[in-house]
């Protein structure tokens, strides 16, 4: 071993080579061992706020009957309960690609936390509909700005061959959370009041809020950016509109409300967006769009949101045809179906970051193209059911159905936000949030109306209401089945992003 050369002051011997380098070499290392515990914790605390927030989206479902006989309402103002907080996300997501340039990451935490838990807060303690109905668009306010805000925080502090695996606890956020909360719900509203399913959620929201104070950290570096109120208002205008117009669909189909209030709304959404569209391209010209539309030049992107929009569409026309089959054709109590259900979301959601680590391995194709064809072959299966078909087939078709999406989902969202520069991370977060809200309503409304054309047809043929409502299914699934072949072509084409490539420098 050769022995270290010791200076001699005295004499003015210079210091042994690499001694300052490795004093410097290990307070670097010291540093990068803060920093790396610093992103890890926000990004856990993100998640574990994400689900919280994510999990109320879908809590209701089950509590309207309850809720037409404690507050003395009819079943079309109980549905607003859920259709103002989808009309809220879908007006205040495409604003958060804003938000997230212009605020750090812990008041952007902080104000979404604060508004749910004040909005759970006031829901619990709500005195009537009217203000049950504003606790929710509170609600929602927090629950838009958190997911877009987890995906960006994810996108920047993730070295980009480690990003499918988190990407992956990202869709176990967002399988779970709303897998489990009409199942959470159901159990809730068998032995207590609907108020608890928001006393039971807000100390735990609390509790995300005071440690987010206390913890989170500013990971992002905000810039002052002048926001653009008449980009605000078409967006309200366009993506509201349409979320609401599509929410109609279903009551129109089957005469419960006015066709002119649907066609109205759907224009007016039709109209807002194009607006908003062009507004965006002039604005982004000078980097003052309030959703940058240049995440599309990608065309990994562009393939890669699309085919969300099939997988989400399919995803929340299943959610909502699955419930009707078992309770009006198969006559099964509410909490069976919740509990035959659940197993199909838990798997998705365990599935999420196994499914972020072949993602990091083998890329996205090996994935998404089994995937594909995996839910294909469920919605074509699902076009055979009858009023005899066993419940246990349906929950083995729910569960295939579930691990197809898995393998879908985690290489979509991370394919699609990896292929955007990094100054477009945020607006990418935002479209793919606002993608989601859009195509779970249009995924509803199309297998809604497709069903109770078909229920309608055969009624009028003299056929029972059992055999007559699982036609209508059969045919709305038959829908579904058609539109997944486009996602089978378009699997083919998504590409694993140039910065995930082996040998390609980790982004920072």
């Amino acid at each position: 071993m050769t022995e270290r050369a010791v200076p001699d002051l005295a004499q003015g011997e210079p210091a042994a080579l690499g001694e300052p380098a490795l004093e410097t070499h290990a307070l670097h290392t010291d540093a990068e061992a803060l920093h790396g515990a610093r992103n890890s914790r926000v990004i856990w605390l993100l998640l574990a706020s994400a689900f919280v927030v994510i999990l109320n989206e879908t809590i209701m479902a089950v509590a309207i009957p309850h809720l037409v006989t404690d507050l003395h309402i009819t079943i079309s103002a109980a549905q607003w309960l859920t259709t103002a907080f989808m009309l809220t996300m879908a007006v205040v997501i495409p604003i958060t690609g804003f938000l997230l340039q212009r605020f750090a990451t812990r008041p952007i935490f902080i104000a979404a936390m604060s508004l749910f838990s004040t909005g759970t807060l006031i829901a619990a303690l709500a005195p009537g509909f009217e203000v049950l109905l504003f606790a929710r668009v509170v609600q929602a306010s927090g629950t838009a700005i958190m997911m877009p805000l987890l995906m960006t925080t994810l996108m920047t502090l993730v070295a980009a061959a480690d990003r499918g695996r988190f990407m992956g606890r990202v869709s176990t956020v967002i399988s779970v959370a709303p897998a489990i909360g009409p199942t959470i719900s159901g159990l809730i509203l068998s032995y207590l009041s609907w108020r608890y399913m928001f006393w039971l959620v807000l100390p735990i929201a609390l509790t995300m809020l005071i440690i987010g104070i206390r913890r989170v950290e500013n990971v992002s570096e905000p810039r002052v950016i002048p926001i653009d109120v008449f980009s605000v208002i078409l967006s309200a205008f366009g993506f509201g509109g349409l979320v609401y117009g599509l929410s109609l669909v279903g009551g129109v189909v089957s005469g419960l409300e006015n066709p002119a209030a649907m066609w109205i709304s759907l224009g007016v959404g039709a109209v807002g967006i194009g607006a908003f569209i062009w507004r965006q391209l002039r604005l982004q010209r000078r980097d003052r769009a309030l959703l940058d539309l240049r995440t599309f030049h990608s065309s990994n992107f562009a393939i890669s949101v699309g085919l969300m929009v099939v997988m989400m569409a399919a995803l929340f026309g299943t959610i909502i045809l699955l419930p009707i089959y078992l309770q009006n054709v198969l006559h099964l109590e509410p909490l069976l179906t919740g509990l035959l259900l659940l197993p199909g979301g838990l798997i998705m959601g365990l599935l999420g970051p196994t499914v972020g680590r072949l993602f990091d391995r083998f890329g996205p194709r090996p994935l998404l193209v089994p995937g594909s064809i995996l839910v294909s072959v469920v919605l074509w299966s699902l076009t055979m059911v009858t009023e005899q078909t066993s419940p246990w087939l349906l929950l083995a078709a729910h569960v295939a159905l579930s691990i197809a999406l898995a393998f879908m989902f985690t290489p979509l969202f991370t394919a699609a936000l990896g292929s955007v520069e990094p100054r477009f991370y945020s607006h990418g977060s935002a479209i793919v949030g606002t993608v989601q809200q859009v195509a779970g309503a249009a995924g509803t409304a199309l297998f809604v109306t497709v069903m109770a054309a078909g229920t309608a047809s055969m009624a009028v043929a003299g056929a029972s209401a059992e055999a007559a409502q699982a036609s209508g299914i059969r045919s709305a699934f038959l829908v579904g089945a058609i539109l997944s072949l486009t996602a089978i072509v378009g699997a083919f084409f998504v590409r694993k992003p140039a910065d995930m490539m082996e040998g390609a420098p980790a982004a920072h």
